[in-house]
């Protein structure tokens, strides 16, 4: 599994801050987005692809200590395209521990679209324990409710009139905090941070965006 680690992002919604992009592999086809997915399309999609067919990126292990060679403190966002290490709905977890470990004294947060599973929770629990943000990216608002349940950090795809409203609740009455960068053009991930805090009390929400946008929309109102 290759991983290709962009050390300045050219993404204003990112911000000029440390992203990584895993192999397509990595993705569970058990995600309801896998048709829909936003790095399917634009200029994501030709790295993406690269990444994927071994004509960027390096091995997991350089990758880590590339992570482990970072300044402590900096804030870093796994996965602009792919998903935690293991192939389709597993999580490789001796690889990801060994990410752990490199983020250490580091503020790496990621999403995860692997299923959440009693197996795969357990490693995903003990990621985010020792500093390492997982957060677990729901469908629908109702799915968003369910993963809440386990404590762990949620974020969720929003329908287009939802995204445009800043006052979002969960059919079980969470607040949902729509990602700022989506709509602000001062604010970036680097510049905000919400999804790289663990026991925040809010789920982010991210408007369905991209190429694909119609079809998450379609699956954001599933339920």
């Amino acid at each position: 599994m290759r991983v290709h680690l962009t050390i300045k992002s050219r993404n204003v919604k990112t911000g000029p801050m440390p992203v990584s992009t895993t192999t397509a592999e990595s993705c569970p086809p058990s995600c309801a987005m896998f048709a829909a997915c936003y790095a399917k399309g634009g200029p994501l999609a030709i790295h993406w692809r690269n990444v994927t067919n071994g004509l960027a990126g390096m091995a997991w292990n350089s990758f880590c200590e590339a992570i482990a060679s970072l300044p402590m403190g900096t804030l870093w966002r796994h996965n602009q395209a792919g998903d935690l290490p293991g192939i389709g709905d597993t999580i490789d977890s001796a690889a990801l521990s060994e990410l752990v470990v490199a983020n250490s004294g580091r503020r790496g947060f990621t999403y995860t679209h692997k299923p959440t599973s009693p197996e795969n929770l357990v490693f995903i629990r003990a990621a985010n324990e020792a500093g390492f943000t997982i957060n677990l990216s729901a469908n629908t608002l109702e799915e968003a409710d369910s993963y809440s349940d386990t404590g762990l950090p949620v974020v969720v795809v929003l329908d287009v009139a939802e995204g445009e409203r800043h006052d979002v609740l969960t059919p079980q009455g969470r607040k949902v905090a729509t990602c700022p960068a989506t709509y602000l053009d001062d604010v970036s991930c680097q510049s905000c941070g919400l999804c790289a805090v663990q026991n925040r009390k809010v789920i982010v929400g991210f408007p369905a965006h991209g190429t694909y946008k119609r079809k998450a929309a379609t699956v954001a109102r599933a339920a």
